[in-house]
């Protein structure tokens, strides 16, 4: 999932997390997770305020993002000094597991 500026949205993107109105985001959503954008969905949302969404996969390279491979090559990096350790291998898989779903993968 990727969080990005409303003004990157595009029709056909999936919205990853509920959106709810600025001025009360403890209040019911106006939107629901796995939505699909449309245009005029997008409209409304400009037109009510929204700055950003999230959304399913990661459609958007923005300047300083990293590609999944990198992100990998980053994650066995930081466990090289533990990898003989099975909790710690446990955690490193949940991490590995998160990146490829939240990159779209």
């Amino acid at each position: 999932m990727q969080r990005i500026p409303i003004a990157l949205a595009k029709p056909g993107m999936k919205l990853a997390k509920e959106v709810f109105r600025p001025e009360n985001p403890s209040g019911p959503a106006m939107c629901g997770k796995g939505m699909e954008l449309t245009e005029s969905l997008l409209d409304r949302l400009r037109n009510m305020g929204i700055r950003s969404i999230t959304v399913q996969g990661h459609p958007v390279w923005m300047e300083g993002d990293r590609t999944l491979e990198e992100m990998l090559e980053d994650l066995d990096k930081r466990f090289s000094q533990v990898a003989e350790d099975p909790l710690t291998g446990k955690l490193k898989n949940i991490y590995r597991e998160y990146l490829l779903r939240s990159m779209g993968e």
